[in-house]
């Protein structure tokens, strides 16, 4: 009861903002599915699929024929793929319905997103004259919305190219610090964090660090994915237990593995202080924080000495999201009132 009234208690605008999170965070774990299940090229061609607005369900329903095969060249080659590689022979044997049906769900995931950052956006008209930073963050989240839409799209044609994928992830991940701070500024009275005197500074400071921490080994990760991406493709047949090993001889993964340390003595960090000197303890946020991240480094046991479960990937980039989104307000809560 108290969390719906804390809810129904909300501005409009921080509703809007907060429905455009969530189903944010939901297209991210959607899109984790598509990756951990190959079904990132499940629909050759974009806003369409398989030149279909409903996708179909056999090769025989695929008319070809309808296929741009010369546009879809031409974008290959745009992006750095080889055109000749591009051939309705090629595409009918890259043809899965799973994938298809896989990645077609994602792109529906895709629809709320857009909507409630529009509707975001269009709210924060009436924010402007009492609080402008609140619309040019709803301009922002509802531009990078639109962006990041584009980017799927060269997603799609590039092949999965790595770099157009990373910077797909990136954007998302400032997308949820857009959302994350209209859902908190929203009000005449924001969420804060009541600190000892003298303290806020270095806990803002801890939390920051942890912030900036997080995002690196979201990079790193995503660089990661990228790689199991690519052994996928040149394993096709190979158990996902065998990639372990490959991996082990990158420095990227490594880095990756490595770095989740800094995270943990981050959050460790930033709680060891927060449980000192903020006003009543650590409080859900903070709970939440550290829960994640200890999680996550159990997840990462797994998958780099037990085996890389596609459901443990999964499950560790949609954490992720969430942890990101979960600091993100730690920070803005440590946020100076205006005076």
């Amino acid at each position: 009861m108290r969390a719906h009234g804390r809810f129904m208690g909300m501005t409009r605008f921080q509703k809007l903002a907060i429905a455009a999170l969530i189903s944010l965070l939901v297209l991210m774990f959607a899109g984790a599915i598509v990756r951990v299940t190959g079904a990132g090229m499940g629909c050759p061609d974009w806003p369409t699929c398989w030149g279909c607005l409903i996708p179909p369900t056999k090769l025989e329903q695929v008319d070809f024929t309808k296929l741009p095969i010369e546009r879809f060249q031409k974008k290959a080659e745009r992006m750095g793929r080889d055109p000749a590689s591009i051939t309705v022979e090629s595409l009918r044997q890259d043809f899965n319905p799973r994938h298809v049906w896989t990645e077609f769900l994602n792109r529906l995931a895709s629809l709320p997103v857009g909507f409630f950052a529009l509707a975001t956006f269009i709210a924060g008209f009436w924010q402007r004259e009492k609080r402008p930073m609140i619309f040019w963050m709803a301009f922002t989240s509802l531009a990078v919305v639109l962006i990041n839409a584009w980017m799927g799209a060269r997603v799609v044609y590039s092949g999965l190219s790595p770099g157009v994928l990373t910077t797909h992830l990136a954007l998302a991940m400032s997308l949820l610090g857009t959302l994350v701070y209209c859902a908190w500024a929203g009000t005449d009275k924001p969420w804060r964090i009541v600190v000892g005197v003298g303290f806020q500074a270095r806990l803002r400071l801890a939390v920051t660090v942890l912030l900036v921490v997080i995002v690196a080994e979201g990079i790193l990760g995503a660089q990661v994915r990228e790689m199991t991406d690519g052994l996928a493709k040149s394993h096709p047949n190979a158990l996902r237990a065998s990639w372990a090993g490959e991996l082990e001889n990158s420095w990227i993964y490594l880095l990756h593995r490595s770095f989740s340390w800094a995270v943990l003595i981050a959050v460790v960090w930033a709680w060891n202080l927060t449980k000192g000197h903020r006003v009543g303890g650590p409080g859900r946020v903070e709970k939440v924080v550290l829960g994640i991240v200890l999680t996550q480094m159990i997840l990462g046991v797994v998958m780099s000495q037990i085996r890389i479960y596609p459901w443990v990937q999964v499950l560790h980039v949609g954490l992720a999201a969430i942890l990101l989104t979960f600091v993100w307000l730690w920070r803005f809560g440590l946020s100076k009132a205006e005076k």
